[in-house]
């Protein structure tokens, strides 16, 4: 089945998630995405290393469905490649301060002397025009800046979330804007820059706390997995040395919850009126709830939490999710054979999904490399040369 995106040329020089994972999605679609890295490889390729090769579990999710060249860029023959890649394509991914973006001659005024009608989407960690523009900066950069992590962990210590949540959110913003630069351009037959950074995509994800602080001047206090504004709602210890979530808001479900617990009468009691009052007093809803769950077990816990509707889940490892038959009847995971790992790989699908044109995994991530001779010979380069570029370190 065709991609919506067939047709569409992209040249991708991000490294690690924000554009790498921007321009998977577009891949998934069907976009021609052509990863550009050094001759060495980008640095993303060989973190957290899962195969025999070196090739890192983040670089094999971000990077499926693309193609892989070399190139010294900093040469003449280099930057003469990039032109001729860039006269054909119809998007740039690339994730770097704008200093550097002018460096490499990825800067959208140097792009569209080349391509008038060119997307440029750049991906940055703090956004440009403020004074911190040209700092370098990671996805905890963005989630120790918003606010987030001063509102999370324990009293004594703020907890850094470990999943990259900041760097994946930019990558959906910014693949948005790209979908709405290229309706733009079906329209108007103009390109632009489509800007994403961590800083903000951070701050939407924490606006409310900023919200909360600015008109009531004052934060709520860091209470571990307990909830922010609802109680009770925390991780409960089972009988068998498991953990279940539950978060219980609204008036409806907690009547359903005193009626499970045997504590009927705690729906009249004052001090848990509402969500705001409930969460006040949600140590005393906290303990109750823990002491109920002591005796269970995890399976227990959630067949009575399902019978009342509740919504509660349990607490997985890795390889529960692995196993878990949900997942596995959805196709979340698709297994995909790699070169150098030890079984196939489980990549996880487009996180959308489409009814008339749906996104798919067609191809694993490229080995460094994989198809300089291919792209080269695309934009008119014969053997003799391509075979001289490689004599040369030029790929």
């Amino acid at each position: 089945m065709p991609g919506v995106l067939d047709g569409i040329r992209v040249l991708d020089y991000g490294r690690f998630i924000a554009a790498p994972w921007c321009s998977a999605i577009l891949a998934d679609m069907g976009a021609d995405v052509l990863r550009v890295e050094k001759r060495e490889g980008g640095e993303d390729r060989w973190v957290q290393a899962v195969t025999d090769g070196g090739e890192g579990g983040t670089f094999l999710q971000c990077n499926r469905n693309k193609r892989s060249l070399t190139l010294d860029s900093t040469t003449a023959e280099g930057a003469e490649i990039t032109r001729r890649l860039v006269a054909r394509a119809d998007i740039v991914v690339a994730n770097m301060p704008a200093a550097g973006m002018r460096a490499s001659g990825l800067d959208y005024d140097t792009l569209r002397a080349v391509k008038p009608d060119i997307i440029l989407a750049s991906a940055t960690a703090y956004g440009e025009g403020g004074p911190y523009s040209n700092k370098v900066g990671f996805d905890g950069a963005g989630q120790v800046m918003s606010g987030a992590v001063y509102r999370q962990g324990l009293p004594e210590q703020p907890i850094r979330t470990v999943v990259p949540y900041t760097d994946f959110g930019t990558a959906l913003t910014l693949t948005i804007g790209v979908m709405m630069a290229l309706y733009h351009r079906d329209r108007t037959g103009e390109g632009q820059h489509v800007e994403g950074a961590l800083l903000p995509t951070a701050l939407m994800l924490s606006n409310a706390f900023l919200i909360e602080r600015e008109l009531l001047q004052t934060d709520k206090p860091r209470m571990g997995n307990r909830g922010a504004s609802v109680a009770p709602c925390d991780l409960y210890r089972t009988a068998d040395n498991e953990w279940v979530l539950l978060q219980v808001a609204g008036q409806p479900m907690f009547k359903r919850w005193c009626r499970l617990m045997g504590r009927e009468e705690l729906f009249d009691d004052p001090r848990f009126a509402n969500d705001d009052i409930r969460w006040e007093n949600g140590d005393v809803l906290n303990d109750i709830m823990s002491q109920w769950c002591a005796d269970k077990t995890k399976a227990e816990v959630l067949e009575l939490l399902e019978q009342a509707k509740m919504p509660a889940a349990p607490l997985y490892s890795t390889q529960e999710v692995l196993d878990d038959p949900h997942i596995q009847a959805m196709g979340y995971l698709k297994r995909v054979p790699f070169p150098g790992a030890s079984r196939d790989v489980p990549i996880i699908e487009t996180p959308f999904r489409m009814s008339a044109t749906p996104g798919s995994i067609r191809h694993r991530a490229p080995l460094l490399g994989e198809h300089t001779d291919a792209v080269l010979g695309e934009i008119g380069y014969d053997a003799a040369q391509i075979a001289g570029l490689r004599a040369g370190a030029i790929v």
